[in-house]
């Protein structure tokens, strides 16, 4: 496949609760044949987020991918949250889809206002206005109706809600097998499915019990 078919993803990370999320969709998306160039963009929260839950320190904020991923990083570039003026800022630069993985309520509340104060909210808000995929990976609970309001006029806008909710129904055995299925599905919403997804195809012995 020539690179111009292949898909340019921009990742937003945010100080929600669940790096091992985004560190699942980076490792998913920078092994996929399909995929030809990652931007990444982490904000402060996202940055000590990392550092909290997974041990993962920024450092040079350059070699933050290498971090995550345990290894080189051959398609992802790191942005500066705070770089307003980076390629993905304009709707003129060409982005397949957006992930915001997870995606905190303040952010989620800045992308459903239109306030582009920050790299993550703006590059967000260029999807909308360009009506290309954006996937919302919100991650709080319980949800107050500010919250709930923001998830409505962001769906309105275009935007994907997806709570970060595990799934049971493929018996999980493990943390991974969890974070794996959700990010799956993630991953499915912007054209990319993955054979590591469990597809449910009904079940025999309910069929069998109504027969």
């Amino acid at each position: 496949m020539p690179d111009t078919q292949k898909q340019v993803v921009t990742v937003g990370v945010t100080g929600a609760s669940g790096a091992i999320l985004a560190q699942k969709a980076l490792a998913l998306l920078e092994e996929d044949p399909r995929v030809a160039r990652i931007h990444l963009v982490v904000t402060e929260t996202g940055q000590r987020l990392f550092a909290e839950e997974l041990g993962i320190s920024a450092g040079d904020l350059r070699q933050l991918p290498a971090r995550i991923l345990d290894r080189a990083a051959a398609k992802i570039e790191i942005l500066p949250n705070k770089d307003v003026g980076a390629s993905i800022a304009s709707g003129s630069y060409s982005v397949d889809a957006m992930l915001v993985i997870p995606c905190s309520m303040g952010t989620l509340g800045a992308i459903a206002n239109g306030i582009s104060d920050d790299l993550v909210a703006r590059a967000a808000d260029v999807m909308l206005k360009e009506n290309r995929k954006l996937v919302l990976c919100v991650r709080d609970t319980p949800f107050n109706r500010i919250h709930l309001e923001n998830m409505i006029r962001a769906q309105q806008a275009g935007a994907v809600i997806m709570p970060a909710v595990p799934a049971f129904y493929d018996h999980p055995k493990t943390i991974d097998d969890l974070v794996t299925q959700y990010v799956c599905r993630v991953l499915a919403e912007i054209n990319l499915p993955q054979e590591k997804m469990y597809r449910w195809t009904g079940h025999s012995a309910s069929k069998e019990a109504k027969a």
